[in-house]
């Protein structure tokens, strides 16, 4: 069985880089004893982990900003892991989740490399029973809506870690799903706006999509 192939790259914020360890492209696949597989991961799919997406720069350069300090932050879906990475040099209370069984290897290795604290990680679906995490202040995460089951799934999957008081920022690059989640989550007592972004200079394509905002 082929070996992962893999890249290095640094994202900027400010005078601070974030350094990253991530799969070389979207074409790696390495699912050792179908763990993946048994999670319903494609082969396709399997990829889509590894790789910095635009919309998690977008949340990441917006939550540089943001003021998240003294609040219990959950990343959702966290991917490679940029957005956590960041607010975890920054000293942030952050938990980061994500299905994908690869994530938390890479992870771990991303935390060393940028010489960071710990940050809690948990290995979770949206339609798992409850976690045990608790609740959180602030939940973030970015390009999760892929599928139409995945509406019901990330609102009960939120809805579950919102504290009473609570906000929820989504980066959504425009899959057409935003206005029935964000109706989903009105059903669950959350008022919302929808912005767009100011473009990143760390990407060479202008963002199409929105950032999504939630809150009770």
């Amino acid at each position: 069985m082929a070996a992962l192939r893999i890249s290095y790259q640094t994202i900027a914020f400010d005078k601070v880089d974030i350094h990253l360890r991530t799969l070389r492209n979207t074409r790696q696949f390495l699912d050792v004893n179908g763990v993946a597989e048994k999670l319903n991961i494609s082969s396709a799919s399997w990829p889509i982990f590894g790789v910095v997406w635009p919309s998690s720069v977008i949340l990441a350069h917006f939550l540089h900003d943001y003021q998240y300090k003294n609040k219990r932050i959950l990343e959702v879906g966290c991917g490679i892991g940029l957005v956590s990475l960041m607010l975890n040099h920054f000293l942030a209370d952050i938990t980061a989740t994500d299905i994908h069984p690869e994530v938390e290897n890479f992870f771990l290795e991303n935390i060393l490399l940028n010489k960071g604290k710990n940050i809690r990680f948990v290995r979770t679906g949206w339609g798992d029973a409850k976690t045990n995490m608790g609740e959180f202040d602030l939940i973030v995460g970015s390009d999760l809506l892929y599928e139409d089951e995945h509406i019901e799934l990330l609102a009960g999957f939120i809805d579950q870690h919102a504290n009473p008081h609570c906000e929820i920022i989504i980066v959504d690059p425009k899959r057409g799903r935003n206005a029935k989640f964000s109706k989903k989550m009105v059903s669950l007592g959350y008022t919302h706006n929808a912005n767009k972004p100011i473009n990143s200079p760390d990407l060479e394509k202008t963002f199409k999509g929105h950032i999504l905002h939630y809150c009770r």
